[in-house]
């Protein structure tokens, strides 16, 4: 056995230990987490906290977690790459026990998880947190090469590096573009707070730069906001155009930096292209995945409905009006961690009452807030429509701007026990 290998498994065999003897102790329930960002981490903490007896195991096979939230400031140098990087030690502390390896499947009859190098790991429950995936050559030619020449960013990690590196040599008069797919996605206001910040580093530092929105939606979140945000920093530099207006992209030329739609040919200096999303690679090949590609759960529990003691948090699920954010992967986390608790112990899970909120900058001093207030109704979470609009301010302003950091700070100590 290569030393790597060997210590790989010696380090597993630490933070796994006395597995096998826990199926002869159920006294003391085990709890797998498969997926160690904010839906992962923040359950696993809460179900350290609600009973402290449970043993919780969580595996991801990245030893530092790079959050997508405030991965846009880090594009445009308002903060530095290292400063969205988690470490794992604030879980370890808290009583996790942590192991660096992937999850590669289910054997969901033996309620047991096989890693990828082999070793099954039984659970009484299991959190599925796989995030999100890409879709293969959607929109057409966009490969690997492409996804480096024409960076998502959509990973707050080397992609968003390699969309700052970009950045910085558009020359003046340089045409900016940001595709936006189509469908269901992680952070919806996301690629326009980066339209926001991208159109003031050019501002800043440029002559004649244009930013140019390609959008497969109709419509995005709090777009009177944002609009009004751009005609007042930004007049006649940002464009959005939606897909009558040919903003849906069909194909992509990285080699000569071209985009194609139905408005015709685009050649730009930079493009950011974000494909369609669907849930982690484990959700597919698990079976946890129904026909439209998301995963289907419970909204009291959010175990699966697919398969019995599994339950699927964060971006991978479908929560009724919930959003696919960091914000609300941290409220279904909580709610799922109470309800296994109580499922565990034989008693009802309670009933959920969840609330998230997303912060957006239009500059580096202002923001804007997007805020949801979720309940069971008839069987399926609903936003509650007047309490949402209470919490939105109808402008970007300074004020939130402090709050969004104050926001990300309390996510990474509550998410990470960073």
């Amino acid at each position: 056995m290569r030393r790597r290998e060997f210590l790989h498994r010696a380090t597993l065999a630490v933070a796994l230990g006395g597995c096998t003897a826990l199926r002869a102790a159920p006294s003391r329930a085990q709890v797998v987490i498969a997926g160690g960002g904010f839906a992962g981490s923040c359950c696993a903490l809460e179900l350290r906290r609600l009973q402290p007896a449970l043993r919780v195991l969580l595996f991801d096979a990245q030893p530092h977690y790079f959050t997508c939230p405030m991965s846009n400031e880090a594009i445009v140098g308002m903060r530095s790459f290292g400063s969205l990087a988690v470490p794992r030690a604030g879980l370890q502390a808290a009583g996790i026990e942590y192991a660096c390896a992937r999850v590669a499947g289910i054997e969901a009859t033996a309620r047991r998880v096989r890693l990828a190098d082999g070793t099954r790991v039984p659970y009484d429950r299991l959190v599925v947190a796989p995030g999100i995936r890409f879709r293969p050559q959607s929109p057409e030619g966009y490969d690997g090469r492409a996804a480096w020449d024409m960076p998502h960013a959509w990973d707050g990690g080397g992609q968003a590096r390699r969309l700052g590196q970009l950045l910085e040599a558009v020359p003046d008069g340089g045409v900016v573009a940001i595709c936006v797919p189509a469908g269901l996605m992680r952070c919806p206001p996301a690629p326009y707070e980066r339209a926001s910040l991208m159109a003031q580093y050019l501002k800043l530092r440029r002559r004649g730069c244009k930013l140019l929105i390609f959008d497969s939606n109709n419509h995005f979140p709090r777009q009177d906001v944002f609009t009004a945000a751009w005609q007042e920093l930004y007049p006649g530099m940002i464009e959005w155009l939606p897909p009558a207006e040919g903003g849906l992209i069909t194909r992509v030329d990285a080699r000569t930096s071209t985009l194609y739609s139905s408005g015709g040919r685009h050649k730009v200096a930079l493009a950011c292209v974000i494909p369609p999303q669907a849930p982690g690679a484990l959700a597919p090949q698990s079976g946890l995945s129904s026909g439209h590609g998301w995963c289907p759960v419970e909204p009291a529990t959010f175990e699966s409905q697919l398969l019995p003691g599994v339950h699927v948090i964060g971006d991978a699920c479908i929560a009724g009006a919930m959003p696919k954010s960091a914000s609300a992967a941290r409220a279904q986390a909580r709610q799922c961690a109470a309800a296994i608790v109580a499922l565990l112990a034989g008693a009802q899970p309670p009933q959920p009452q969840l609330a998230s909120v997303c912060y957006s900058h239009v500059s580096a001093g202002a923001a804007l807030a997007i805020a949801g207030q979720f309940s069971l109704v008839e069987g399926e979470l609903r936003q509650d429509p007047a309490r949402a609009a209470d919490a939105e301010p109808h402008a970007a302003s300074g004020a939130l701007a402090q709050q969004a950091q104050g926001w990300y700070r309390d996510m990474r100590t509550e998410c990470f026990a960073a």
